[in-house]
């Protein structure tokens, strides 16, 4: 998703904006601009590539006091200046940010050439600019509201009228706005990122609502014909400027990954119950009869929160023994799935605004399912559609690739499985054994952390790989999958996982002495299964690299990557942080840009 900002008060706009960018750059970067008004009409300054080449065009002070600003992943047009935003109406009266697409928008082009309008750029967004410059409405909120019904698709946007200079026009239809609410001044943005320096007093749009901003005030309404006052209440946000620096850390994800312990010791905080045995996790606004009643559990997440998903089903069946699986949104929203009255639907989404995510809670709120979220942004569309849940406590993650906020994630669903294991048939003993599990991760990932430089001389042994295998079984398995997601999306090494049993069935044929596999060895009642998967590799003279905590025969694997013994059924959690360490390692031998893989970005909005 791409970044907007803007800003509408009494100090100079662009500094203000372009800081702004800054902090929204790992959301987008091929291009960055900025459109602020001037007694000539509207001031632009646009460029293709980083928000740093902006900033270095802006040679002079511009005075002005109001201005949007975006930084650009593509969807529509290749990166270019003319593809930059902010995209102009013909008139050069109009400018607007996007974050989304309009789905219409070749029709919507055909009908304005038609009428004589020459575009300067390939994208959707510019034909939206034309639409709101030609409206004859009365006020630039009209014409920003007329336009909008003629369009289709997804949209956060941010609308500048250069005779208007004092306000802002926002509207939301998929695509995450925030507004921040100083003294005197008011700021958009598509992320609180970019508004934490300068207030952390908030509002969120939800979808459908159109806001008219200026500096002392800011008026909501439905963006429907018949346009109806939406009264918003701000929210404080427990965020500060420092939970976006590196602080001394080479990338974001480096420092995320070893903000983990402390991570973890949040989630875990005022949550674990010594004496009844349980986890108290009172967002989630469910008694005890409630949860008894329910007789199913399904995940629903994409990407790493589907594979914490994973995790989080093998925990419930095992701890609560009821059944549970897990479902990539983005297929659950398109197949017309059955609802049962007594299973548990969990929505599971870093940013909260994943909009696969989103449309699948809000068919299910729409058939009457029981939906908890379980999201690491509070205030998030996610979060607001469920009602109830539980907060991941991960702190902000700016690196593309999830680490911390996968670990809380899986851990906040271990805590889900207790609390429904000891409402069934959960001994005291065995949840007193969790308990002092989920007590111990945070120490223990600090002791994974502590061998990364072991970790880091494996990935630089096998860093001239061009594909790799990643197995497991049972709870290895979704720990093979997310393993091999990472040392994809940041090194673009291919990588590929599979069921330890189903290696056999097919793909043992391309093992030979180029394509290594990593396989997750936990020292539980599949153990010698997987030694025998081992064996069956090192015999086509595969390398393995085995993540385990067991003792396996000398020599058998080429290299080990040690975890430390936790309760079995936690093991998943621990075994992730050695793959993370893995694919950083080997990524930053390849030279990638870690924080910003191609082709990726941080909150998928738009499908």
């Amino acid at each position: 998703m791409c970044g907007i900002v803007g800003y509408v008060g009494k100090r100079q706009a662009a500094p203000i904006l372009v800081e702004g960018l800054h902090r929204l750059e790992y959301r987008g970067y091929d291009s960055a601009g900025l459109a602020t008004p001037d007694q000539d009409g509207l001031r632009v300054i646009k460029t293709e590539g980083r928000v740093q080449q902006l900033r270095n065009l802006i040679r002079e002070e511009i005075p002005a006091t109001t201005g949007i600003a975006h930084t650009r992943w593509a969807t529509h047009g290749e990166p270019s200046d003319a593809n930059a935003h902010p995209h102009l109406d013909a008139t050069g009266r109009i400018a607007v940010v996007h974050n989304g697409i309009i789905e219409n928008a070749d029709q919507l082009r055909a009908q304005l050439t038609a009428e004589g309008v020459v575009f300067a750029s390939e994208t959707d967004t510019e034909a939206l600019a034309h639409l709101i410059g030609r409206s004859d409405a009365p006020t630039l909120e009209e014409a920003v509201r007329a336009a909008l019904r003629r369009v289709e698709g997804t949209y956060g946007i941010v609308v500048l009228d250069v005779n208007d200079p004092g306000q802002l026009v926002v509207a939301r239809n998929g695509s995450p706005i925030v507004l921040g609410i100083g003294e005197g001044e008011m700021f958009v943005a598509s992320d609180v990122a970019a508004l934490v320096r300068h207030t952390q007093q908030v509002v969120y749009l939800d979808d459908g609502e159109l806001v008219v901003v200026r500096a002392d005030e800011f008026h909501t309404s439905t963006l429907a014909l018949e346009a109806s006052p939406v009264v918003k209440s701000p929210t404080t946000v427990d965020l500060v400027v420092d939970d976006y620096e590196l602080g001394g850390s080479a990338d974001f994800m480096s420092k995320e990954i070893h903000e983990q312990p402390t991570a973890l010791s949040r989630a875990l905080s005022g949550r674990l119950n010594e004496r009844f045995a349980t986890a108290h996790l009172g967002g989630i606004n469910m008694e005890p009869r409630e949860l008894r009643a329910i007789r199913r559990v399904k995940f629903l997440g994409c990407g790493s929160s589907y594979y914490a998903g994973q995790m989080g089903a093998q925990l419930v069946e095992e701890l609560a023994r009821i059944p549970a699986d897990a479902e990539p949104a983005s297929e659950f929203r398109y197949r017309n799935p059955v609802v049962e009255a007594d299973t548990l639907y969990v929505a599971l989404s870093q940013s909260g605004e994943t909009l696969d995510t989103l449309a699948a809670a809000q068919e299910l709120k729409r058939k009457g399912g029981q939906l908890l979220g379980v999201v690491n942004v509070v205030g998030s569309a996610i979060a607001r559609e469920c009602g109830s849940g539980i907060f991941l406590h991960a702190g902000p993650e700016v690196s593309v690739a999830s680490t911390k906020a996968l670990t809380n994630t899986a851990t906040s669903l271990a805590m889900l499985g207790l609390l429904l294991g000891r409402v069934r048939d959960l001994s005291t003993a065995d949840g007193k054994r969790i308990v002092a599990g989920l007590r111990a991760l945070p120490g223990q990932v600090q002791e994974i952390l502590q061998q990364e430089e072991a970790v880091a001389a494996v990935a630089q042994r096998f860093a001239d790989t061009r594909s790799m295998f990643f197995v497991g079984r049972v709870r290895g398995w979704p720990v093979a999958r997310e393993g091999a997601q990472k040392l994809k999306e940041i090194s673009y090494v291919h990588a590929e996982a599979y069921q330890a049993s189903e290696l056999k069935h097919g793909p043992l044929a391309l093992i030979d002495n180029t394509m290594p596999t990593v396989i997750i060895v936990p020292d539980d009642e599949l153990l010698s299964k997987n030694i025998g998967t081992i064996e069956e590799i090192k015999a086509r003279n595969g390398a393995v690299i085995a993540v385990t905590n067991a003792e396996l025969p000398a020599g058998l694997a080429d290299a080990e990557l040690r975890v430390p013994r936790n309760e079995t059924e936690l093991d998943p959690i621990l075994f992730t942080i050695p793959l993370q360490l893995f694919a950083y390692h080997l990524a930053a031998k390849l030279g990638r840009d870690i924080d910003r893989p191609r082709n990726l970005a941080k909150s998928v909005t738009v499908e």
